[in-house]
């Protein structure tokens, strides 16, 4: 390796945490070119993982195998810079509101938002859906820096503490909402629901305001009034629009005589 090449590697390292994945466009943009690359690479300092995408390893004498997604989204948002979040019932679990199997989505991680377009080639350690980020008019909206230490051990990272961009519980289940009925289960979003006793009505309301769905915003008050928590009362729903005519989400399910969609039988029948 050419020494005037030298200085430029500890502000690298300094930069990219051990685990961590960049890409060609990120390294030129900070004065890297395309030799040193390949010289860093045959140093074992960073490892090429597909065309263009780099790690900086864990330990120089481990070999790429799976990447976990929560690296790999940490690198998103802190190094590449990517607009994406997590959400829906990963934010939800993030924030320890999934304590069940979710039968069909076991192992599927929700990211919303703009990934590269070699995100999808990684080798990731489990199955990542990307979602577009357009639920909402304002796509900031409910949004948080999450501090993920201590939250489930799936983010013991041993790095550099990094927060997590991540939608807060009140946003994350209007996204998880918004799957039903194909990409989600109405029974699982049920027992996510009555775990839900601390939303904070105020921003629960300006996300609803926000909202593009007609059916996002009807599902979310059937399962409102079904579980009946206290912020339930502080919400105005001649604030909403829930728009004209019955909506048929389900298949020879019923219609809610409130909000118009057809539902699973034990959503509509009083028990």
């Amino acid at each position: 390796m050419k020494h005037s090449r030298v200085p430029r590697l500890k502000p690298l390292l300094d930069s990219v945490p051990p685990g961590f994945v960049v890409d060609t466009a990120w390294l030129r943009s900070r004065g890297i070119d395309s030799k040193s690359i390949h010289d860093y690479v045959a140093s074992g300092w960073f490892e090429r993982v597909i065309r263009g995408v780099y790690r900086r390893p864990v330990h120089k004498t481990t070999s790429i195998d799976r990447l976990p997604w929560q690296v790999v989204l940490l690198s998103l948002q802190h190094l590449i810079e990517s607009k994406v979040h997590l959400g829906g019932e990963s934010a939800l679990d993030l924030f320890g509101h999934v304590h069940f199997l979710r039968h069909g989505n076991e192992g599927r991680t929700h990211f919303y938002g703009e990934t590269p377009s070699w995100f999808a080639r990684l080798p990731l350690d489990g199955e990542v859906v990307v979602h577009r980020a357009t639920l909402f008019d304002n796509n900031a909206l409910g949004l948080i820096d999450a501090n993920v230490e201590g939250t489930t051990n799936r983010w013991t990272l041993g790095v550099w503490n990094w927060p997590v961009r991540s939608s807060t519980p009140e946003r994350a289940i209007l996204e998880a909402i918004d799957e039903l009925p194909d990409n989600s289960s109405f029974d699982n979003l049920d027992r996510i629901f009555e775990g839900l006793v601390n939303l904070r009505p105020a921003l629960v309301m300006s996300l609803l305001e926000a909202c593009r769905s007609v059916k996002v915003r009807r599902l979310f008050f059937v399962f409102a009034d079904r579980h009946a928590h206290h912020w339930r009362s502080h919400l105005d729903t001649k604030r909403v629009d829930f728009g004209n005519g019955p909506r048929a989400l389900v298949k020879g399910g019923r219609f809610h005589p409130t909000y118009g969609v057809s539902l699973p039988d034990f959503l509509v029948v009083k028990t």
